[in-house]
């Protein structure tokens, strides 16, 4: 909780330019919260009058009225919500900042939240990990879809992220999320070693176009865009195709292929263990490959040390793989 004071002592700035307190934001959060300045101050643990000398101080230094006051309680204006907007980044910005630095004052580490596909973790994660302990890096890991790994970066819940898509497919990443590109990783066509595509070296699309006869291995998680790319491919040639099996761990989805039980794309990263019943086969076309990025929502002063530190890694770990 923070300590109630009056007078907001001057932060960073030049000469006549208006500062920006912190608490002032808190203020603004707080009532946007409760719709009202007295529960804002309970709230925050403040005197009323404290945060109203807040919200003042904030409405001198916007130039516009930023709360809306009435008897039935307060409520933003536009300007108000506008600023809660972006305050809300700063504030996140500034507790993670003071938690990073106090955690490395007590144990000598920067902890980094660090998300993740499955296949890429796999193979790159234990190589990112070890580079990341040698300058005092822990992760802080997590292992997801690329849909729920999307939503996490524009949260700000993860510094970073693995992701992937494909050539001319877009993620639904905020305006103020930066990606950069790490990796091609071609999609290969998984099929039963009897299945007469099989006898050929490579596959062009109306190769792939020849299997709207055979069923097809999808990930179970909506918005995988290697899937759109099939769709879109098929539809592209008015050609229907079904789906016999939904899975999104590719060992399982090889066992399937091996069974006879479907066709499907898998990416050279994840074909580690293919079974033997099991041929792949590459795809004449530079729609079949997942580009490999690597996301961190955008920081005042450009990406952290901590994160320069991680892309760094990510790249050791992706050159050793070639």
């Amino acid at each position: 909780m923070y300590q109630e004071q009056w007078i907001t002592p001057p932060l960073i700035k030049k000469a006549g330019e208006p500062v920006l307190d912190p608490r002032q934001l808190q203020a603004l959060s707080a009532v946007a919260a409760e719709g009202s300045v007295s529960r804002a101050a309970r709230r925050l643990g403040w005197s009323q009058p404290t945060v109203d000398y807040h919200l003042k101080a904030l409405d001198r230094l916007v130039g516009s009225p930023l709360v809306a006051r009435s008897t039935r309680g307060s409520m933003l204006t536009a300007a108000g919500r506008l600023l809660l907007e972006r305050g809300t980044e700063l504030l996140a910005l500034s507790d993670r900042a003071l938690t990073d630095v106090r955690e490395f004052a007590e144990i000598g580490r920067t902890k980094l939240r660090f998300g993740s596909f499955p296949t890429a973790a796999a193979r790159l994660l234990p190589a990112i990990a070890a580079r990341l302990r040698e300058v005092g890096i822990e992760l802080d890991a997590v292992l997801e879809e690329i849909s729920p790994l999307v939503a996490q970066v524009n949260q700000r819940t993860l510094d970073a992220a693995l992701v992937y898509t494909a050539s001319g497919y877009s993620l639904p990443f905020r305006s103020d999320v930066q990606t950069t590109h790490l990796l091609t990783d071609p999609l290969l066509l998984a099929l039963p070693a009897h299945h007469p595509a099989a006898r050929r070296a490579s596959i062009d699309v109306e190769g792939v176009l020849e299997l709207s006869d055979s069923s097809w291995v999808f990930s179970a998680t909506p918005g995988d865009t290697l899937d759109d790319v099939v769709r879109d491919v098929f539809a592209a040639a008015s050609q229907p195709f079904q789906v016999a099996v939904r899975t999104d761990d590719y060992s399982v989805a090889l066992g399937m292929v091996a069974a006879d039980l479907g066709v499907g794309l898998v990416p050279r990263l994840a074909t580690e263990h293919v079974p033997i019943d099991v041929v792949l086969r590459p795809i004449n076309d530079p729609r079949f490959a997942r580009e490999i990025l690597l996301a961190t929502p955008a920081s005042p002063g450009g990406p952290s040390p901590a994160v320069r530190q991680l892309a760094e890694a990510v790249r050791r770990a992706i050159a050793a793989l070639e």
